[in-house]
C-alpha cells in the first residue's frame, strides 16, 4: 500500500509509481509460470548394514509434466547398471523391487546422462523459450545423489540439474504440516499409493498425483533450490 501525503510533487509521484512499475516487473520475471515439471526419483545402491560406498543410481526416471493441465506428456525410464558395486544386495532388492536382471547389461550413468540430454532435446525442452523445473520428493536425488556420483567418476553434469522444486518444502509451505515421506503426503490428500513404493517410477508417479493437489492451492509453483 502507498499512499500521498498532500504537497507530494507530481514528479515525486511519478518517480515513486515508476520504482512501483519496475518492482512488479521484476517479480514477473522471477515468478515466471514453468511449461513444464519434470518429476524425477532416483534409486541407487544400498545396504542396511554396509551401506556401499559411492552409491551408484540404479533407476532414473523422470516424467514430463505439462504445467497447466497437469498431465504427464512423456517420460524418459531406464535402469542404470552399477560398476563399483556390481552386484545388487538383498536388502536393495527387497527395498526397491529391483533385481540384478534388470540393471545387468544395461547402460551406465555416463551413457544414461547422455540418452537423457538427447531426450531432453527431442522433447523441445532445452529451448530457451520452453521454461521447467526437476520435481523431487526432497533434496537427496539432485543435492546429494547424482552430484555425488558424478564426482566420483568424473562424469560432466548438465547446469539443469541445478534448479528443482522440493515437493516436501512445498507441502510444509502450503499444508503447514512437515510431511514425514511421500504415503504422509498421499495420506493427507485422500490418496492411496499407486504401485511400489521405493520403485522410482512408481514414486515418480505418486509425487505427481501430489503435485497436481498442491497446485490447485497454490498454482505457480516455484524452485526451491537453485544451485550455482
Amino acid at each position: 500500500f502507498i499512499s500521498f501525503t498532500c504537497g507530494t510533487s507530481s514528479q515525486d509521484i511519478s518517480y515513486t509509481v515508476g520504482l512501483l512499475d519496475n518492482f512488479i516487473m521484476a517479480a514477473k520475471v522471477d515468478k515466471k509460470r514453468l511449461d513444464y515439471y519434470l518429476i524425477l526419483d532416483f534409486e541407487a545402491t544400498c545396504d542396511n548394514h554396509h551401506p556401499p560406498k559411492p552409491q551408484e543410481i540404479i533407476e532414473f526416471p523422470v516424467l514430463k509434466v505439462n504445467a497447466r493441465t497437469l498431465q504427464t506428456e512423456k517420460y524418459f525410464h531406464t535402469y542404470v547398471r552399477p560398476t563399483s558395486h556390481p552386484i545388487l544386495t538383498p536388502f536393495c532388492t527387497e527395498l526397491t523391487g529391483i533385481t540384478q536382471d534388470k540393471v545387468d547389461g544395461q547402460p551406465m550413468l555416463a551413457d544414461v546422462l547422455h540418452a537423457f540430454h538427447t531426450w531432453m532435446d527431442s522433447n523441445n525442452l532445452l529451448d530457451p523459450n520452453v521454461s521447467f523445473c526437476f520435481v523431487t520428493c526432497g533434496d537427496w536425488d539432485l543435492k546429494t545423489m547424482l552430484p555425488g556420483q558424478c564426482r566420483h567418476f568424473k562424469i560432466p553434469i548438465e547446469k539443469y540439474f541445478c534448479r528443482w522444486i522440493n515437493i516436501k518444502k512445498v507441502f510444509h509451505e502450503v499444508t503447514g504440516v512437515k510431511p514425514r515421506g511421500m504415503p504422509s503426503m498421499l495420506d493427507y490428500f485422500g490418496l492411496r499409493l499407486e504401485g511400489r513404493h521405493h520403485s522410482g517410477i512408481d514414486d515418480s508417479r505418486n509425487i505427481a498425483r501430489i503435485l497436481a493437489k498442491i497446485v490447485e492451492i497454490q498454482p505457480n509453483i516455484q524452485p526451491t533450490t537453485i544451485l550455482n
